[in-house]
C-alpha cells in the first residue's frame, strides 16, 4: 500500500510500523483532528475465519476503555472491503524490542513498567474485560517511559465466557506467558492476566521467561507443576520484597495471586524497595502515680504542728531515691503521764489495805473460836456439880 493512501477521507498513511498474521499497523496522520495516529488494517485476504470477528471485538473492547495505560481506540470502520481500526499513536517501542536490545532491565524500571501495566489491566478488569494475551509485544513503552497495553484482539468479556472466537478446547495466547488454569483449558479470568504479567516482569529482570522448553506442551507442563527459579539464584540483584511479590504473581493457584489493582498500588508506592511498613503511632507512656514530694531539704527540720510531736529530719537514702514519707512519733504529754502514775499508786495501796483487813478479820475470828470452845470455860447455864452428893459405888 502506498504511503499517500487516505483512509475514510481523513487518515493519511505514512509508514508501516508493524505487521502480523491478522493485519498491519501504520503510522498515519488525522487530517481532520490534526494529530498523528496509528491505523490498523486487516489483511484483505485473511485466511483465518474468525479474523474479522476478532478485529471487531478488539474495536469493541478497547473502545470501552479510557485509561492512560491502555492504547485508546479512536475510530473503527471499513475501507474498500478492509476493516480498519484507528488508535492513539505511541511514540516508542514494544517491550519485545526493548528486550532484544537490552537483554534485561534494572529493577527500578521494571517496577515502573509493572505499576503502569497492572493499572491498565485493572481498568480493563473493572469493565469486565480479560486481555488473555499479555506479553512483551503487547506492552508499548512510550517516549516518556509510560506503558500502554495494546492489542485486545483476543480479549474476552467475563460475563460471556462462551463468546471466545476459537474452537472448543483450543488455547489462545502465547504459551510462554499463559496461566496454569488456562493450560488446563479453564476459562480465563483476571488472575490469568496477572500471571501473564508476572511472566513478563520475570523476563524483563532475568532476560528470559520463567519457563522454557523445546515444545509448547512441555512449557504448559512447567506452568502447571514447576516452581519458578528465584531471580536472585540466577545472579539478579533484586530487593527481597520485589522477588517475593514477583513469585506471588506467579502462584499456581489463581486465588493466591494479588489483583491487578493491588499489584499496581504495591509497585507505585515503592513497596518493592523493601521499605519497612509504617508503624502505628506509639501510645503515650502512662503517667506515674502522683507521689508526695518532700518539701524539706536535707538537714532542715520538718515542722509538725501537732501538740507533743517530735521533730524529725529528712535525709536522702544511699541509692539516691527520694526518702520515704516520715512518720511522726508521738510522746505522751506530761499531764497525762503524771495522772497515769498516781492512778497506779492508788491501785496498789487499795489492794494492800484489803489484804491486811482480811488477815485481821481472820485472826479475830480465830481468837473468838478458841475462847468459846476451850475446856476451862463453863457456861452460866450449866448447873454446878456437887461432889458431896455423889453416890458411892
Amino acid at each position: 500500500m502506498k504511503q499517500q493512501v487516505l483512509i475514510a477521507g481523513r487518515y493519511r498513511l505514512h509508514v508501516a510500523i508493524g505487521r502480523g498474521a491478522m493485519g498491519e499497523v501504520w503510522q498515519a496522520y488525522d487530517e481532520v483532528g490534526g494529530r498523528p495516529v496509528a491505523v490498523k488494517l486487516l489483511h484483505a485476504q485473511n485466511s483465518e475465519p474468525t479474523a474479522a470477528a476478532r478485529f471487531r471485538l478488539e474495536a469493541q473492547t478497547a473502545g470501552r476503555l479510557s485509561h492512560p495505560h491502555v492504547v485508546g481506540v479512536l475510530d473503527f470502520g471499513e475501507q474498500e472491503g478492509r476493516l480498519f481500526l484507528v488508535m492513539e499513536l505511541v511514540q516508542g517501542d514494544s517491550l519485545s524490542h526493548v528486550l532484544a536490545q537490552a537483554g534485561s532491565l534494572p529493577a527500578e524500571q521494571v517496577a515502573r513498567i509493572a505499576a503502569h501495566s497492572a493499572a491498565g489491566m485493572a481498568a480493563a478488569h473493572e469493565q469486565g474485560i480479560v486481555h488473555r494475551d499479555i506479553k512483551p509485544g503487547n506492552l508499548l513503552l512510550d517516549a516518556d517511559g509510560s506503558v500502554k497495553i495494546a492489542d485486545f484482539g483476543i480479549a474476552q468479556f467475563m460475563n460471556d465466557p462462551g463468546g471466545a472466537l476459537t474452537a472448543t478446547g483450543q488455547i489462545v495466547g502465547t504459551s510462554l506467558y499463559i496461566a496454569p488454569e488456562r493450560a488446563l483449558g479453564q476459562p480465563a479470568g483476571p488472575p490469568s492476566d496477572v500471571y501473564s504479567l508476572g511472566c513478563v516482569l520475570y523476563q524483563l529482570l532475568v532476560g528470559q521467561p520463567p519457563f522454557r522448553a523445546s515444545s509448547a506442551i512441555a512449557v504448559l507442563h512447567h506452568h502447571l507443576d514447576t516452581p519458578p527459579v528465584p531471580p536472585r539464584e540466577l545472579g539478579v540483584g533484586l530487593p527481597p520484597a520485589f522477588e517475593n511479590y514477583l513469585l506471588g504473581l506467579l502462584a499456581k493457584r489463581p486465588e493466591d495471586r494479588p489483583t491487578a489493582g493491588q499489584a499496581a498500588n504495591w509497585f507505585a508506592t515503592g513497596a518493592w524497595k523493601g521499605h519497612p511498613e509504617p508503624l502505628p503511632a506509639a501510645a503515650p507512656p502512662p503517667r506515674p502515680a502522683p507521689r508526695a514530694t518532700p518539701r524539706e531539704t536535707v538537714g532542715e527540720p520538718r515542722t509538725n504542728t501537732a501538740a507533743g510531736s517530735v521533730t524529725t529530719y529528712a535525709f536522702p537514702t544511699s541509692t539516691g531515691n527520694t526518702a520515704p514519707a516520715h512518720r511522726t512519733r508521738r510522746r505522751p504529754r506530761e499531764g497525762v503521764r503524771a495522772t497515769s502514775g498516781r492512778r497506779s499508786q492508788t491501785s496498789r495501796t487499795s489492794r494492800m489495805v484489803v489484804t491486811v483487813a482480811a488477815v485481821l478479820i481472820f485472826l479475830g475470828a480465830l481468837l473468838v473460836g478458841v475462847a468459846l470452845f476451850s475446856p476451862d470455860h463453863s457456861s452460866a447455864d450449866t448447873p454446878p456439880t456437887n461432889p458431896s452428893s455423889a453416890t458411892s459405888p
